[in-house]
């Protein structure tokens, strides 16, 4: 049960082992979050991650392995990690995904189906079961990774872009559906982010760090807000490039 401050005490991070997953966990750890479970496909970064929580004040981690590759495995990851809280959940993170590269995938039927599997399959499976379980108690938080890039897909990024865009429009109706159930979503929409999925990109304008990130989450989430900016300034600059003309669009797309 969240604190009298509205402070999430139980945690589950689905993409637990992410960069931005772990700068936000220690954040929520430090802010009284006592109970965390990290699943993710690394043992060995889970493990880190893990004792990350410790040092920054959880008293209660433990992991579940998955491949979100594999979309009939998201029930099975949710429920895994919802019996090892044992109790009531204030706070579930999605931070699944793979920015993958487009050059080499958009030929490859494999690889692009891998592309939607991480990115948008294996988060509505696992978002299926989170939303049964939580309305049947009857309290909580969904905070789902999205992108800024899911506003408006680069023709150079689709497969990520366009997957991204269909979580994000899935959220906001399924936010809706949640409305008087006791239970809430929001949304993180993130510029450009150093991570070691980005490593070797070019840098692009409003980058951020994982640490930036993590801030501007623990801000929104004390919000009604349904989409966390990060940072703030793309709620503005993206309003304006969802009303762009194709033609500049493209242009200011591929540089």
């Amino acid at each position: 049960m969240e604190n009298s401050f509205g402070q999430p005490q139980s945690v589950v991070v689905l993409g637990g082992s992410s960069d931005i997953a772990r700068a936000l966990t220690k954040r929520l750890c430090a802010a009284r979050a006592h109970t965390v479970i990290l699943a993710g496909r690394s043992q060995t970064l889970l493990d880190v991650a893990a004792s990350e929580a410790h040092e920054y004040g959880a008293t209660k981690t433990d992991t579940v392995l998955f491949d979100a590759e594999d979309p009939s495995s998201a029930a099975r990851t949710v429920t895994d990690a919802f019996d090892k809280v044992g109790d009531q959940i204030d706070l579930v993170i999605i931070a699944v995904g793979l920015l993958g590269d487009q050059e080499a995938y958009e030929d490859d039927s494999v690889a692009a189906a891998r592309m939607m599997n991480v990115n948008f399959t294996w988060p509505v499976a696992a978002l299926a079961e989170i939303r049964r379980r939580l309305v049947a108690q009857g309290s909580g938080r969904i905070l789902v990774m999205s992108s800024a890039a899911a506003v408006r897909v680069r023709a150079n990024a689709y497969l990520y872009g366009g997957a991204k865009a269909g979580l994000d429009r899935l959220c906001i109706g399924l936010a809706q559906s949640l409305e008087g159930t006791g239970v809430r979503l929001q949304l993180l929409r993130p510029g450009p982010v150093r991570t070691k999925m980005t490593a070797g990109v070019a840098e692009a304008p409003f980058t951020t760090g994982a640490n930036e990130v993590a801030e501007n989450v623990m801000r929104g989430l004390v919000s009604n807000d349904l989409v966390i900016w990060s940072p703030p300034i793309l709620r503005y600059v993206f309003f304006l490039v969802r009303h762009l003309p194709t033609a500049i669009w493209r242009k200011l797309a591929d540089r």
